[in-house]
């Protein structure tokens, strides 16, 4: 694989029958040139994050079996666990019937300052710490903590970086 021309891996989207019954891979990236991945738990089978692939990033993650995704907000390619030290180790890769969503399974690696592995900048295990309850409410809906603490401290381990998400 070429990862200055990571279109190489990939072929050429040419019909619906190849595209949701043949053998090769042709992910459909939309119009930002991304593709939608959620990243789950190997062994708990937890979603851990969503997260959005280009080409290079989807090649990248089939070649070093890392995961690496497309940051929209900082418009740049980023390896999961560079700055941590909590890396995702890609153990399978899912894609849907006409191939325009990603599932990768992953095993963690615990941060490099202490605590358990997870996936969270904020210090959860997974991204997905809050619960949206169903129902009628009397106002704005009011949102519940499905993880009782934090997985790590995220200050001893990106230091005091600014917050990747954007409000």
């Amino acid at each position: 694989m070429s990862l200055e021309n990571p279109g190489t891996l990939f072929s050429k989207r040419e019909s619906v029958e190849q595209v949701e019954e043949g053998n090769q891979l042709a992910p459909k990236f939309d119009q930002q040139g991304v593709i939608p991945c959620v990243t789950m738990h190997a062994q708990s089978r937890e979603v851990l994050m969503f997260a959005f692939m280009n080409p290079e990033a989807l090649a990248l993650t089939i070649e070093t079996g890392l995961a690496h995704y497309w940051s929209r907000s900082r418009q740049k390619l980023w390896k999961k666990g560079e700055s941590s030290g909590m890396f995702q180790h890609v153990k399978r890769m899912l894609i849907d019937d006409d191939q325009d969503c990603v599932v990768i399974e992953v095993e963690l690696t615990e941060p490099k300052q202490g605590g358990q592995e997870a996936s969270c900048h904020v210090g959860y295990r997974s991204c997905f710490y809050r619960q949206v309850p169903i129902g009628k409410s009397e106002g704005p809906v009011g949102l519940r903590f499905i993880e009782d603490s934090k997985a790590f401290d995220p200050k001893a381990v990106y230091g005091d970086t600014p917050n990747p998400t954007q409000l």
